[in-house]
């Protein structure tokens, strides 16, 4: 987690938001923590190192660190595999849970820069549950449709049913970033989108949605990398926009967006987490992390049958 100037990543990673909600939350939370698993390797627990305290300057960030972790990549991928049979089941539980009348579900928000990871967090951590308990949406540029309708319009349509695992590869929060960045809005206008997106997230969460916000941050170094590997491979081509180069020439002004937008939009309902991206099984590892942890909050059991299960067996048994 990025650090103010002075302060170690050991001591921040302990604190949260600083509101007593959030701090009392987190001490329940380690009270009914399972059992680490054999190769657990976090000193401190994802939720607790990565969650955004506001004020912190984002620029301190390690982009290539890996706060809370004590393994090595390894280490990582095989608590990773651990892990991914958790989030299976949890998963599960959870759609089972809305197709029996429940009310609860999780979204997951990926915000990021160009080459942050945000597909890979999709392939290699949503992934590993069962597809047909995922909602998945990408949002881009609006449609003409979309231009109709103010901007939270399609981030309603797209949240996810109860039961369901909700993926946003960006968000609404574009609209305090790219529309800022490129003067889409007056400032004006878009500044008030602040206190729009909070109250919405509280009405989501409200309705019965675990909220994990996470913004994945990689360093200008590895960025370049990256797309130039896409440059390189034609079968990456497609995954590369010449626009790219000019969202990059903007990375002072972003980084600026996404300071005031971690310091503002990180709540107790929905807090912001980030995560250094450089090193791609890092960050995996730690949005699964994020997103067991939301699942296991959930506290889902089993729905119970509603049916008289003996009779069923010996009328099954006759057959």
């Amino acid at each position: 987690m990025a650090k103010k100037p002075g302060r170690s990543t050991g001591k921040h990673a302990t604190k949260s938001t600083g509101e007593t909600a959030g701090k009392n939350a987190g001490k329940a939370a380690k009270k009914s923590a399972p059992p680490r698993e054999p190769g657990d390797r976090w000193e401190t627990p994802a939720a607790d190192v990565l969650r955004w305290v506001r004020g912190t300057d984002l620029s301190t960030l390690d982009q290539a660190g890996t706060p809370g972790w004590a393994g090595d990549r390894a280490d990582g991928e095989k608590l990773m595999a651990t892990r991914g049979e958790e989030l299976a089941d949890l998963q599960e539980r959870l759609f089972a849970h809305g197709r029996t009348g429940g009310d609860r579900s999780v979204l997951l928000v990926l915000q990021g820069l160009d080459t942050s990871g945000k597909g890979g967090i999709v392939r290699h951590v949503v992934g590993m549950v069962d597809p047909q308990g995922v909602m998945h949406r990408g949002f881009g540029v609006p449609t003409p449709e979309e231009q109709q309708h103010d901007y939270l319009w399609r981030i309603r349509n797209a949240l996810p049913r109860p039961g369901y695992l909700g993926v946003f590869d960006r968000s609404h929060h574009e609209q305090v970033l790219v529309v800022r960045v490129d003067r889409l809005e007056p400032v004006r206008v878009w500044r008030k989108h602040f206190a729009e997106l909070n109250a919405f997230e509280t009405e989501v969460a409200a309705a019965g949605s675990a909220i994990v916000k996470v913004t994945l941050v990689v360093s200008p170094d590895e960025q370049k990398t990256r797309l130039a590997k896409r440059l390189d491979r034609p079968d990456k081509h497609w995954k590369y926009n010449p626009s790219d180069i000019d969202v990059r020439l903007k990375r002072p002004e972003y980084l600026a967006a996404y300071q005031e937008m971690l310091d503002r939009t990180s709540t107790k309902d929905a807090p912001w987490y980030v995560v250094p991206a450089d090193r791609k099984w890092y960050a995996r590892l730690a949005v699964t992390e994020l997103l067991t942890d939301a699942l296991r909050s959930l506290d889902l059991g089993w729905p119970p049958a509603d049916f008289d299960v003996a009779a069923e067996k010996a009328r099954l048994a006759e057959t």
